[in-house]
């Protein structure tokens, strides 16, 4: 699953997201790419799930 974080901007941004949906399924694999501002994710948790995460990171988020 996809998603777009516009406000993630630096590398501090993606280990706080990682960090987070990593804390909602500790073996999701977590791919992110500043230069689109998008999070791909590998997980068995549910998209909102994962969605919920980033936004407790302090991101919003949307599906990409």
């Amino acid at each position: 699953m996809k998603f777009h974080v516009p406000n993630m901007s630096c590398g501090h941004c993606t280990a706080a997201i990682s960090k987070s949906i990593k804390t909602t399924d500790p073996t999701a694999q977590v791919d992110t790419d500043l230069e689109t501002r998008t999070v791909s994710v590998e997980t068995t948790a549910q998209p909102h799930a994962i969605l919920q995460s980033i936004k407790s990171a302090g991101y919003e988020a949307s599906p990409a």
